[in-house]
């Protein structure tokens, strides 16, 4: 029998707190976060241990990776996910060894990779970054359970993806996937803040090709509360600010704040994995 101050207690508490009681928990997954202790990636933990990511009845154990040179500051990272006393975390691991970081793991989100700076396109880090994909697509080839869900986050995203891919055979292609949801929560805030309505209220949005600034957002077949969005979106504003605006929403980012899109990357991150998987939140689509 529950007393009456734990009463007033559950009453009073926030519900994600009082979900964690009534909802029956799911076998822990094992989730690996590379650049853990970057900008994105600390964001980013944070929010997979408080269950966003994956389900409020979904435990985790995080392994989060770094450089040698970032082991220290992701000691920082890893106090406060603890200090946080999130329900859903039932373990942490800090590494620099891929093979250890990705053992076992049943999802990864890779988000280690050298940043964009001022004046930068993502195609700049290819060269840098390819040799950090072909380690870590050996590293889950050979460690990671064989049907890992990976998402790719560092830039250029879809080129470290496919070289992510040539590099883990064993692993399902069609569980490869690069981040292409920034650009689509990006082009959804720019068409709800013309059309003078929330976020929710649209739907369909496409964004073709790359992430990169050659993309295209589409709004061919997007409904704004349920009616065709280029009947009332304005032609030239939608070829002359919408399309390149969202195609370089990064580097205005970088040129306002000094530094690339951390949160708003974090959050796509989490909700990616949240829609491939638990299939919610379909309004939009990459490709």
């Amino acid at each position: 029998v529950m007393s009456a101050s734990a009463a007033a207690f559950a009453a009073g508490a926030p519900a994600p707190t009082r979900g964690f009681a009534s909802t029956k928990m799911l076998p822990p997954l094992r989730v690996a976060v590379t650049g853990a202790a970057g900008a994105i990636g600390y964001q980013l933990c944070m929010r997979i241990a408080s269950g966003e990511m994956l389900g409020k009845n979904q435990p985790v154990y995080l392994n989060l990776i770094e450089t040698k040179t970032g082991l220290k500051p992701l000691k920082g990272v890893a106090m406060e996910l603890q200090d946080g006393a999130f329900p859903l975390l039932k373990g942490i691991v800090q590494t620099d060894d891929l093979n250890t970081g990705f053992g076992d793991c049943n999802f990864a989100v890779l988000v280690g990779a050298k940043p964009r700076g001022p004046g930068m396109e993502r195609k700049d880090l290819l060269a840098d970054n390819a040799s950090i994909f072909k380690a870590q697509g050996e590293a889950i080839n050979k460690s990671a359970k064989k049907d890992i869900k990976v998402l790719v986050v560092g830039n250029p995203a879809n080129t470290n993806a496919l070289v992510l891919a040539a590099n883990a055979p064993d692993i399902y292609p069609d569980n490869i996937m690069a981040m292409t949801r920034l650009d689509q929560n990006r082009a959804v805030a720019l068409l709800a803040e013309k059309a003078a309505c929330d976020v929710t209220d649209i739907e369909r949005v496409v964004i073709w090709g790359n992430h990169s600034a050659t993309q295209y957002p589409d709004i061919s077949h997007a409904v704004i509360k349920g009616k065709w969005a280029k009947a009332s979106i304005d032609a030239k504003w939608y070829t002359s600010e919408f399309i390149p605006r969202v195609q370089k929403r990064g580097a205005e980012i970088i040129s306002a704040r000094g530094a690339s899109s951390a949160a708003s990357a974090a959050s796509a991150a989490g909700r990616t994995t949240a829609s491939s998987t638990l299939r919610q939140g379909a309004s939009a689509l990459s490709i």
